[in-house]
Order: C-alpha cells, then structure tokens, then sequence
C-alpha cells in the first residue's frame, strides 16, 4: 500500500457490515460497532417512497395502515429486494458518517460485508451492487463463517483445526477453518426465525392463539432455552383468540417453549455431525481438544451450550459477544490488508 492510500484510509471512515435477515450491524474503523439496528425498511406502498429504516421501520410492523409496508429485504441473509436493501445500506453508510468534520468531503468507504457461505456468485454480486450503488467506493464479500471465526479471536492461520458453528437469523453457517481456509463448509436455513416461527405454530395449533413474529421473538428471547433452567420461568404471551376474534392472555412456561424449540435445534446438531463426519481424520482431534465454537444470536438461547455438548459429545463454547463476531471479524479485515488477502473474499481489488 503506497502513500496516498495510507492517507485514504485515515480519513474514510471504512465499514464492516453483518448483512442479516434480522438484524443488520456495522462497526467503522477506528470507532467500533456503531450499528445495530433490525434488518427492516418501511416503504409507501404506493409511491414506493422509503419511510423509515432499522428501529423506526420495525415498530412499524403490524401497525401500519394499508398504504405502508415494513419489508425484510433479505430473506435467509440473502437479498430478496434489491432496491430496499440497497437504501438500508445507504442509510447505514451515511449513519456512519454522522459527526464527521463537516469542512472536508469525507471519501467515500470501503465496505466488508458478511454473507452466508450458501449464497451463489450471483448473490455475492447482488450484495456488492448494492453496496456500491449505496455510495460505497469498493465494496467485497466474506462469508459470515469465516468473519465469526476472525471475531471470535480464533487462530485462524496454524495447522490446527477450528470449527465454528454461527446461528444467524436465516441461516446457521457451520465451517472447519485452518490455515486461513474453510476446509468444511456446511450452511442450512434453520437459524432464529424458524425458531420464531415454531413459536407462532405452536401459540395457534395449542392455545388457538394468533401471535406475531415479534412477539414470539420476545418470548424465544425471555424464557427460552435449550437445556433445563435452574429455575423454570413463565410470560404472558398475548394475541388474538382465533375462535372468538378478542384479545387474549395465556400464561406459558419456559418448559413449553424449550419443548417446541428441540426441532430447530435437532436440526442444527444434525448438520453440525453432518460437517463433522466430513472432517478430517487429523482435524478432529484439534477440535475435540478446542471445543466447538459457537457465535450468532441463536448462541445467546440459554443452555445452548449444555444441549450441544450432550449432542454431539464434543466440549462446545460460547464465544463472548456471539451475536457482533461477523461484524467484529470484518472490521478486522478492514484493518489487516494482509489478513484480507488470506482469507476467502469476493470483490475487486482492494485499494
């Protein structure tokens, strides 16, 4: 890097996204995470105007009149609505510049943007269009495992095997990693929302309850778990009663709700002993020593790491800030030139 790009990059304010189904995160450099906001834009059905991004536009949900839409333009952590997405970028990107010295242009930033490992070539160009149409001056791709394994501190360049498991909002990123590489790359799209949703089926099939994806989050994020809790806990989970159409109010326990969450979860362990059996015999030993790491939101669920343990009879650990390791890990590629040339990233050339 001469010169003139080592000055470059002191005065633009680069930026590390996690691009999520639910929840979007950006950190800039020299600044940390700055950004952590619902992966949802708010539009005018009509005129196609965008009304709000982020916390302003979920509120929106349910309570908009007919005109109005709060739209998710990312569908299992791939672009599923251009446009949108490409206005939720920008609001990011100019967010990211708020309070910046006003006397001088800023130049415009070099983005990373974590992805899932299942998205095709055509969708990791998607995400890069969007980027630059949003006002970036280079924008690449690096699959969300790989970021979560470089936020999560792990050595991800010695001849030793690190597996990390990332349950995202959509998708649930499963990857074996040594010496900068993805050696097992394994993704489905059974992650947070699949768990929200078996709530919603579960409040209307038992309690004849319709609830929204909100409020099932809510509860999934209150008393849920994934292993038996010292001391079980109860919510009121509220809706509308299906058979007479008026409000409603039924008391459920964590047990239920720990009960209707093992079939998302059962499939998570089987793609992870799925990734495992396609290991290598010399990497195994590595993480049966290591432990497996897990990141995502879906690692904040309580017990998540007792259930895994039991599962798959390997040590499993927790990182410490699961849901910000992708945003973390591209942040650090936008630091270490060096480390971006080693990791796998689609984009153009950085400069």
């Amino acid at each position: 890097m001469n010169f003139i790009d080592s000055l470059w990059g002191l005065v633009t304010n680069d930026i590390g996204i996690d691009l999520g189904t639910t929840k979007t995160m950006a950190t800039v450099k020299g600044k940390g995470i700055i950004i952590k906001e619902p992966s949802v834009v708010a539009l005018n059905k009509n005129t196609k105007q965008i009304l709000a991004v982020g916390a302003e536009a979920r509120r929106m949900i349910g309570r908009t009149p007919a005109n109005i839409v709060a739209v998710k333009p990312l569908s299992d952590g791939v672009i599923s609505d251009f446009d949108t997405t490409e206005a939720m970028i920008r609001y990011f990107i100019r967010k990211a510049h708020e309070g910046d010295i006003k006397s001088f242009k800023i130049p415009r930033p070099r983005v990373v943007v974590g992805v899932p490992s299942i998205v095709t070539e055509v969708e990791s160009r998607a995400v890069i269009d969007a980027a630059l149409s949003a006002g970036a001056r280079k924008a690449y791709v690096i699959e969300e495992s790989m970021a979560a394994t470089i936020g999560a501190d792990l050595p991800i360049e010695d001849a030793s095997g690190n597996m990390v498991v990332d349950i995202g909002g959509g998708t649930t990123d499963i990857a074996i990693i040594s010496l900068g590489g993805i050696v097992v790359d394994k993704t489905i799209r059974t992650a947070g929302v699949e768990m929200d949703e078996e709530i919603v089926d579960f409040a209307r099939h038992k309690y004849n309850l319709l609830i929204g994806e909100r409020t099932a989050e809510n509860i999934k994020i209150a008393i849920g778990s994934a292993a038996p809790l010292k001391k079980e806990k109860e919510i009121n989970m509220r809706g509308r009663d299906l058979v007479s159409g008026l409000p409603k109010d039924i008391k459920v326990s964590s047990v239920e709700i720990r009960e209707v969450l093992m079939k998302p979860l059962g499939d998570i362990a089987d793609a992870v002993k799925d990734a495992i059996e396609s290991t290598p015999p010399e990497l195994l030993s590595d993480i049966l020593e290591k432990g497996i790491m897990f990141a995502g939101g879906g690692s904040l669920l309580r017990g998540i790491d007792r259930y895994f343990s039991k599962k798959l009879k390997t040590p499993v650990n927790v990182a410490e800030d699961p849901i910000s390791c992708v945003v973390k890990g591209a942040g650090k590629v936008l630091e270490d030139i060096d480390l971006l040339s080693k990791v796998q990233v689609v984009g153009e050339e950085w400069i």
